[in-house]
């Protein structure tokens, strides 16, 4: 079974590429969303938040709440070394968790979508790190489009690694700079290309 890790800048499109994978016939996870499930009630994320930043990133019902621990991490870069450096192990451990049950149920190739792969440093993990990359300024409209703020998205822009070091780490790229059809022909001659 091929292991890919999916990765790119906000807004770069990663999820149109994860969605065609599996339309493919990919198996496709997606790390954000392990990282929600590690924040829920009872788990290590919620712990690992509470000793970082007690009462502070908790909403009234007494449950983490995503938007402060983002806006406190990424406006404070040492903050978000500390919590990252307590979540991205167990990231890990999940997605290697994930792996094996694909490859035991013989899927040819799977792919985890890692928007952090490069700054937690998990490339070895992967036969194969797909990058995906889009124009700076289409991203953060992308993202103020999508009802998010300006500065929020160019914060979190500067606390990814820059795309010329991510562009060197990878093994393959797609640039998504045409349209939604473009972009899902690149994937598909990519995905030919991992299977051939």
């Amino acid at each position: 079974m091929l292991r890919v890790g999916l990765t790119g800048g906000l807004a770069s499109g990663k999820s149109t590429v994860a969605a065609r994978l599996s339309e493919l016939g990919a198996e496709v996870f997606d790390a954000d969303r392990i990282v929600a499930e590690l924040y829920t009630a009872g788990r290590p994320g919620e712990a690992a938040a509470w000793d970082l930043f007690g009462d502070a990133v908790f909403d009234d019902r007494g449950a983490v709440d995503r938007g402060r621990l983002a806006s406190l991490v990424f406006a404070d870069p040492e903050k978000r070394r500390a919590l990252e450096s307590r979540i991205h192990p167990l990231v890990r451990d999940e997605i290697g968790r994930r792996f094996g049950d694909a490859e035991r149920r013989g899927c040819p190739v799977a792919v985890a979508e890692a928007s952090q792969l490069f700054e937690a440093n998990t490339e070895d993990r992967y036969d194969r790190v797909l990058l995906v990359i889009a124009p700076e300024e289409e991203r953060i409209r992308r993202w103020v489009e999508r009802g998010g703020d300006a500065g929020d998205a160019r914060r979190r822009v500067d606390a990814q690694i820059p795309p010329e070091e991510a562009r060197r780490r990878a093994t393959d790229v797609i640039e998504n700079d045409g349209t939604i059809e473009d972009l899902k022909r690149k994937v598909d001659d990519l995905y030919d290309r991992w299977i051939g």
